[in-house]
């Protein structure tokens, strides 16, 4: 089916509302491997009661959206299957509570058409804001490649995104491993992503995966926190924004190693599945 470029611009996203509870800020810290080290106590006020802090990536589960995209009949023309996430962009404007609601408004910006061989990419935007004083948190931009939907008659660009980012040419100044779990989406998908790429061989399969893969905002969060532990000492205030491209996919069990350079309170990144040294997040900036 040709992608219905009209019916997905006009498309309102209905608002939504989230209840997160400290369980909830807990679990989606342990999504991304934090309290690995028991008695590291930098990484246990992530996952602990006592003196829990929000990861500041937490809003973008916060934002996802509530109702399976696939069942929206204004997007009946998206191939589901073919769906890739390629780009996210986070601007946090306030700390995130522990424990609140919060309120999702969410635009699409446009539609890139990348050619019938190539696919199409959606790019969104989503407001996220503390539902008790409507205090805007974070802003993300994300954008989805729908390898199916190319050649709809749409244009290639320009993109309404910020620019690529580069890194430096050189060797990294830091590195940081982060090994995950066999079980890491299985995890992860309990705050609130259930897409069945990441738990159902056969779903993983007809996209043309091997095995199930990890989420991308899982692999997100840990380059985040490889960004706050090396450069902000672990003081979630310290980061401001954070911005990626997904490469390649993440297998859970393998090794995340973020690599890392400094210039000013620009931090640029990427990171790598270690054991197959594939680059699965590439083009990374984190503004601390």
């Amino acid at each position: 089916m040709t992608l219905d470029y009209d019916a997905i611009m006009n498309y309102a996203f209905p608002d939504f509302r989230r209840d997160y509870s400290k369980k909830d800020t807990m679990l989606y810290a342990l999504g991304l491997g934090l309290g690995s080290d028991p008695m590291d106590e930098d990484q246990l006020k992530f996952v602990y009661e006592k003196n829990l802090q929000a990861m500041p990536t937490m809003p973008v589960i916060l934002g996802f959206d509530e109702v399976p995209l696939s069942g929206v009949p204004e997007l009946r023309s998206i191939d589901f299957t073919m769906l890739v996430h390629g780009e996210e962009y986070l601007t946090i404007h306030n700390p995130l509570p522990v424990e609140g609601t919060t309120l999702c408004r969410t635009r699409i910006l446009d539609i890139l058409d990348k050619g019938a061989d190539k696919g199409a990419i959606v790019y969104r935007e989503k407001e996220i804001l503390n539902a008790a004083d409507d205090t805007i948190l974070a802003t993300t931009l994300d954008s989805i490649f729908l390898r199916g939907n190319g050649g709809f008659g749409g244009e290639p660009g320009p993109a309404p995104a910020p620019p690529v980012h580069k890194p430096p040419d050189t060797e990294p100044e830091v590195t940081w491993d982060r090994p995950t779990l066999p079980q890491a989406a299985l995890i992860y998908r309990l705050s609130g992503d259930y897409n069945p790429l990441h738990a159902e061989p056969a779903f993983a399969a007809a996209a043309k995966w091997e095995r199930p893969i990890l989420h991308g905002l899982c692999s997100f969060g840990i380059a985040g926190q490889a960004v706050i532990k090396h450069f902000c000492d672990y003081d979630p205030g310290g980061l401001k924004a954070l911005q990626v491209r997904f490469s390649a996919p993440f297998f859970p069990g393998e090794t995340l190693r973020t690599e890392m350079w400094r210039d000013g309170d620009v931090v640029s990144f990427r990171a790598r599945a270690v054991e197959r040294d594939v680059v699965v997040i590439n083009n990374g900036r984190a503004d601390i």
